[in-house]
């Protein structure tokens, strides 16, 4: 648990930065008919990944999960985060984040990984992925494809 938001926060951190704009990597259409995890509630006030959230998984990501995350190019994996309501954990917020990971060989500077975030409206959430956030992944999760949420999320 403490794993999957701490996988969960870095991708709220850091999900767009200068040089993996959102502008470049649009927010797919139709992710709420992916895969989409269990609820994840961190209720610490002091966590910067204090709220709610929910895990989508595109059909080559959910091949990744089970391939013990290894996941093939275009895989595709949505978060997103909704504050607690009312300071009671068992209601949802409203939305205030979506992130977005996508296998991409290309961008070698984030393990293979573009990483874009998205304000609950949509828009570029302007972040820096790497100096934010891709320094944890590759700290904690490098033998998991920089993954921290694993095929246990989505049971």
């Amino acid at each position: 648990m403490i794993k999957t938001v701490l996988t969960l926060s870095c991708l709220i951190i850091s999900l767009a930065g200068p040089t993996q704009a959102a502008s470049q990597s649009p927010l797919p259409k139709g992710y709420s008919g992916w895969k989409k995890s269990v609820r994840k509630v961190v209720t610490d006030k002091k966590s910067l990944f204090y709220g709610i959230h929910y895990i989508y998984a595109d059909p080559k990501a959910m091949q990744g999960y089970r391939a013990g995350n290894r996941f093939p190019e275009g895989s595709r994996i949505i978060v997103e985060h909704f504050t607690i309501k009312a300071d009671n954990p068992a209601v949802d917020g409203s939305k205030n984040m979506v992130v977005l990971m996508q296998k991409d060989k290309r961008q070698q500077a984030t393990g293979g990984w573009l990483y874009a975030g998205y304000t609950a409206q949509g828009r570029s959430s302007g972040l820096d992925t790497v100096q934010n956030c891709f320094s944890c992944h590759q700290k904690e999760v490098a033998s998991r494809d920089y993954v921290f949420s694993g095929i246990q999320d989505f049971k």
